[in-house]
């Protein structure tokens, strides 16, 4: 058996569907913004200028939706789960549901939605449907993501 990188990881046989994760909250601040604008070179009005926010059809400056997926992996990360355990991130299905706000607080639903054996013996597949709501529980993204997870008995 290989060794987890966290102790809270999981193998791919320990995960069983319809198991809940849920993350710790955290706030999304101006700070995020400017520093996923300087990472990713998006410079979009609709997040770095706040005249042309105010204008648009938000009446505000919003997170980038790219920038609030990867607080989710983020969010994933913390939470240990798959931390070690995960060899690739293989996909997702997204929708990008309502905007998210400097100064809103989310939280990450991760739920075990599907197993998949693989072609390789020593890994499975692991369909996480992955929420993710605001301060207010409304949901801001959702979709599925895609895991290749290490197998226990490999």
């Amino acid at each position: 058996m290989r060794q987890r990188y966290h102790p809270s990881a999981r193998y791919w046989e320990e995960l069983q569907i319809g198991e809940v994760f849920l993350s710790p909250s955290r706030t999304v601040t101006e700070t995020d913004i400017t520093n996923f604008a300087g990472v990713s070179g998006d410079f979009n009005p609709l997040h770095t200028d706040e005249t042309f926010a105010r204008s648009a059809i938000f009446g505000e400056r919003i997170a980038h939706g790219l920038l609030v997926l990867s607080i989710a992996t983020g969010a994933m990360s913390r939470l240990g789960f798959v931390e070690g355990t995960v060899e690739a991130f293989l996909g997702l299905n997204w929708r990008f549901t309502a905007p998210v706000k400097i100064g809103d607080t989310v939280r990450v639903e991760f739920k075990v939605k599907e197993k998949k054996e693989s072609k390789h013996p020593s890994q499975g597949i692991l369909v996480l449907e992955v929420t993710v709501k605001n301060q207010k529980g409304k949901t801001t993204q959702q979709g599925d993501w895609y895991l290749l997870v290490k197998k226990k008995s490999s």
